[in-house]
This record gives structure tokens, sequence and C-alpha cells, in this order.
């Protein structure tokens, strides 16, 4: 299968080694660039435990903080692995999306004070809910994540040539940037043949005005149920 990842560089290929293993053709196509910012390193003092709704929040509070015995929470398995392998400890994963990670917190911590490590959009009020609850929530903005200008060359080309199989789409901003510059580069109608799959039903919205093969979505936020839904039952990451 021919396999068009959109995610960040660094998540991609992560992704696309396990794809190549499996016997399947990967092109990359990053549509968001990910820019730590500066800041002064974490004060985690009376801090409960940190929040993470990425593997690149896990990177950024990596770079803010030499602290690795804070209790981390992270949205999904994929951000719980990337702050184990920086060496974090005490990791607890949600296994989801927000939502999980709204009611995972609220299970395991009475009322405290928490430190969202975040990008300067994120998607959900991850504190807005849990000041619902009694939570006082810091958000650190520690990275951006900007969109790329022009549909990546490579993926111009395979979606030009009629190359693709399937297109994975892992967050609402993302498959708004591809419909912006699909139609800016003049491609809508090399998408008849392509399945485009969506983490969650928020990030097929996004993709309904193009004229895809069929829109697939996971049955839950996980990247291992986005690539059941297409049938690429590659195993998980180690």
């Amino acid at each position: 299968m021919r396999v068009l990842i959109t995610r960040p560089q660094g998540d991609a290929e992560i992704l696309a080694e396990r794809l190549r293993a499996a016997g399947h053709e990967v092109i990359l196509a990053p549509l968001l660039n990910i820019m730590p910012l500066s800041g002064p390193e974490l004060d985690l003092r009376a801090v409960a435990a940190v929040l993470l709704t990425s593997a690149n929040g896990a990177r950024a509070l990596a770079k803010r903080t030499a602290a690795r015995d804070v209790a981390v929470f992270a949205v999904g398995d994929v951000t719980a692995r990337t702050a184990r392998d920086l060496g974090f400890m005490n990791i607890a994963s949600a296994g989801g999306d927000v939502a999980d990670l709204i009611a995972l917190v609220r299970r395991a911590l009475p009322p405290c004070r928490l430190i969202h490590v975040a990008a300067s959009v994120s998607a959900g009020d991850l504190a807005g809910e849990l000041g619902k609850a009694g939570f006082s929530v810091e958000r650190v903005v520690a990275y951006e994540a900007r969109p790329v200008a022009v549909l990546p060359a490579a993926a111009a080309h395979v979606l030009g040539a009629g190359e693709v199989d399937v297109a994975l789409f892992y967050s609402p901003r993302t498959g708004r940037v591809f419909v912006d510059l699909v139609r800016q580069a003049g491609l809508e109608r090399k998408l008849a043949k392509v399945t485009a799959a969506a983490l969650s039903d928020a990030v097929a919205a996004t993709l309904q005005s193009l004229s895809w093969r069929r829109i697939v979505i996971a049955k839950e936020p996980t990247e291992a149920a986005l690539l059941s839904a297409i049938g690429l039952n590659v195993g998980e990451a180690t």
C-alpha cells in the first residue's frame, strides 16, 4: 500500500519505519513544522503533575527541565512512550484524546496544581474542563506548530501521478491545511482514488469538502485504531 503521512517530521519518521518494515511504500508530507520556543526552566515546585497532549510536548518538557521524576500524564501511548524514551519515569497514559486525559486526571488526583506543556494552538479546553473540577492548570506554551506554505513537493508529485492509496490525518488543523494546499496546487481531482484516514470525527469533518474515494475514521483516537481502520496492522512501535 502507498501511504501518505501528514504528521510533523519526527513523528512521521517513526511511523514510516514501521510501515516500510511491513512492506508498504511511504511518502512523508509534513504539513506542520514544530518550532521549540525558548524559555526559562520550568518551576515544578508545588506542581503535582505535568500534562502532555502530544509527543512534541514531551520533547519540549525535556528541554525545559532536568527533572525526570515529575509525574507525567500523557494523552496517549505514543506521547507516553516519547516521554519514557526521554527519561521520564513516572508516566500515566490516557490512551486516547483530551477528554480521556481529563477523565484520567480526575480519577487519579485530587484537585491540585498542574502544568500543561502545550503548543501555541491546542485542541480542546484542558484547563477549562479541569478547572471546573477544582484543578489549577497553568498552560506553558513551549512550541509552535507552523503550517507549511505549499504542499510538500513529494506529496504534490505522488498525488498528481495518482500514486497514493491512503492519506493519514491526525488533527483537525492538519486536515484544514491539507485542504487549502491541495486546492492551491490544483490537485482536488486527483483524490478520487485516495482513501483519507482520520483519527477522529473532528478530523474527518475538515476533509469532507474534498472528493475522496472514501473517508474512514478510527474507532478510537489512537494510532493503532487509525491504522487498523484501513487494514494497516503493523504492530506497536518499540
